[in-house]
């Protein structure tokens, strides 16, 4: 085996730890809420889970991961030196990969965007300068640190306020979801359809008026087929309010499971390029024998991707999955549905306006918002101090580690 498919190797292997670090930290994202407010069991959130991320990674992820492979450093910047390109990318993947799976150890939801572009800039830094780094996609990241968390957190909040208001507090909450409930349907699917299209579907292009119809579509036939469930409810049956509030939370739990399903589609098509957009980088340079990027990510990529996320997942997602549904606040199926809601609208908003958002800091801050609608006493503090440090932390953390890597991995290979 020569230097260069050696090279390739240790990538592809790289690659696939790096996806099944990102399965066992990041996919809490999606079923966290889910099985923290026991809308589903674990093992059916993990069911779930499985086939929503693989199916995003495999069909739509391409497009995000030529986003890492050429859009964080200028690969013209080593034409001269193609090779320091592929050692700089394995790097990075290295020391992403080491850093998400300590915090996943210490059960911390970190950005695994962040983490893969930490270790891209500090190679860039490294060996091409400050000139290699494109610096306004990274000041764009750093932007969302603080922008996502804060509009998911509004988001949810002011709706749970509405749901509290609304429904929860209502003298007949049984009767006030029956009136809502379609409504609820409706706004679900048209957000969720709408944001697989900008979000997700990035492979079809569709303009704004036909995305929107088809959104408001799927929001009406949604909302139209709930009508007949819904009205089963018979209010009255329960005496006790505690009764008629379970008869609410049976409402939103389907609700919350639609939602989980879309945010763990988005997560697969979006992050799988966080573990193999540095190995698609690798194979563009080992093919061509140039840092010229035009080659297309092959599909076996995209499924070793998919697979490391999913494999991951099942062997040890629980962990993260456990802080997020049970360690920030408690939950309730409304109060997941809040959580997932928001988060699922503000990646929408993020993408229409082109902002690069992480799942984990705006799910966490959806999170905190219903924490904050019941009251500050519902949220944990000590858990978000701890996770917005690791937040903090992440990108200088991958950019050192892969600085201290690179030359020791250039020197061995």
């Amino acid at each position: 085996m020569n230097g260069l498919s050696l090279i390739l190797v240790l990538a592809a292997l790289a690659g696939a730890y790096m996806a099944w670090n990102v399965g066992a930290n990041d996919v809490a994202n999606a079923m966290g809420t889910s099985v923290g407010s026991k809308a589903v069991t674990l093992r059916q959130a993990l069911m779930i889970a499985a086939v929503f991320e693989l199916a995003g990674a495999v069909f739509v992820g391409g497009n995000v991961t030529n986003t890492i492979r050429k859009g964080m450093v200028d690969p013209m910047v080593f034409q001269d030196d193609p090779s320091a390109l592929m050692f700089g990318m394995l790097a990075a993947l290295v020391a992403a990969a080491l850093w998400l799976n300590l915090s996943t150890l210490l059960g911390m939801p970190v950005s695994t965007t962040h983490s893969i572009v930490g270790g891209v800039v500090g190679f860039g830094v490294l060996v091409g300068g400050g000139d290699a780094v494109v610096w306004t996609k990274v000041g764009a990241i750093v932007a969302s640190w603080i922008i996502s968390p804060l509009v998911g957190g509004a988001m949810a909040f002011l709706l749970f306020r509405y749901i509290t208001r609304k429904i929860l507090e209502n003298e007949h909450p049984a009767r006030a979801i029956k009136q809502r409930a379609p409504v609820f349907v409706f706004l679900v699917l048209f957000m969720l359809v709408l944001s697989l299209i900008y979000k997700g579907l990035k492979v079809v292009a569709f303009p704004p008026s036909q995305a929107i119809l088809l959104a408001l579509a799927a929001g009406v036939l949604g909302a139209l087929l709930s009508l007949r469930p819904i009205a089963r409810i018979q209010p009255d049956r329960a005496r006790s309010r505690r009764g008629r509030l379970k008869m609410v939370e049976a409402v939103f739990r389907p609700l919350q499971i639609l939602t989980a399903c879309y945010v763990a589609f988005a997560h697969g098509s979006n992050d799988v390029a966080n573990a193999v957009g540095p190995l698609a980088a690798v194979l563009a340079v080992h093919e061509s024998g140039t840092v010229i990027m035009n080659v297309p990510v092959p599909v076996w990529v995209l499924v070793l991707g998919g697979v490391g996320i999913v494999l991951g997942l099942f062997t040890y997602g629980y962990k993260v999955i456990e802080t997020i549904g049970r360690k920030i606040t408690e939950l309730t199926p409304s109060r997941g549905f809040t959580a997932e809601f928001a988060t699922a609208t503000t990646i929408l908003l993020g993408s229409k306006l082109g902002l690069p958002l992480s799942t984990t800091h705006v799910l966490v801050g959806s999170v905190m918002g219903v924490g904050f609608a019941r009251g500050l006493g519902a949220i944990n503090m000590r858990m978000v101090r701890q996770i917005m440090a690791s937040w903090v932390i992440t990108v200088p953390a991958t950019a050192m580690a892969t600085v201290l890597l690179y030359p020791l991995i250039r020197s061995v290979l």
